[in-house]
């Protein structure tokens, strides 16, 4: 009964919250004789709340046997590139722009402690968005970051 009820929470909590990545593609960097390959993996997101911004993260994914149960950590190493690919318009909450921005995406990257996250922030001045990425932990984040502007042009 437990479970059936959790299920059917389940879908709702996908709807909330950052938004999830579809992976692209993949190339190995290290062959593991046991369990996956480590990996460079390469996945893109739509910004939930700014329609036509897609985002594209390159991250390390930790393989061998540990890679595989789920249990390894992976390397806070990511990069990121958003672009425009098609009309934008801000609504008046985005415009108004936290000066600590707004997660759009979360990964985990550890069985619990350490995620990849992506923050948005709006530059009034310029007219642009701005995709940080970082990875922390609850005890030491890593200074390791990446970021992305995408200027809203007029589109045609």
């Amino acid at each position: 009964m437990k479970y059936k009820v959790l299920s059917a929470f389940f879908p709702l909590a996908l709807l909330a919250g950052p938004a999830a990545a579809e992976q692209v593609g993949s190339v190995d960097t290290v062959f593991k004789m046991f369990g996956p390959d480590h990996k460079i993996v390469v996945e893109a997101f739509d910004d939930p709340d700014v329609k036509n911004v897609t985002c594209y993260i390159s991250r390390a994914k930790t393989g061998g046997i540990k890679g595989g149960l789920g249990l390894a950590e992976d390397t806070a190493d990511a990069a990121i590139s958003c672009q425009q690919v098609g009309p934008i318009t801000l609504d008046a909450k985005i415009a108004a722009g936290k000066k600590e921005g707004e997660v759009v995406f979360r990964k985990r990257t550890s069985l619990v402690f350490k995620k990849l996250q992506v923050v948005r922030f709006y530059d009034k001045q310029r007219h642009a968005l701005i995709y940080l990425s970082y990875s922390d932990k609850v005890v030491d984040g890593s200074p390791k970051n990446a970021l992305s502007a995408v200027p809203i042009m007029p589109w045609k």
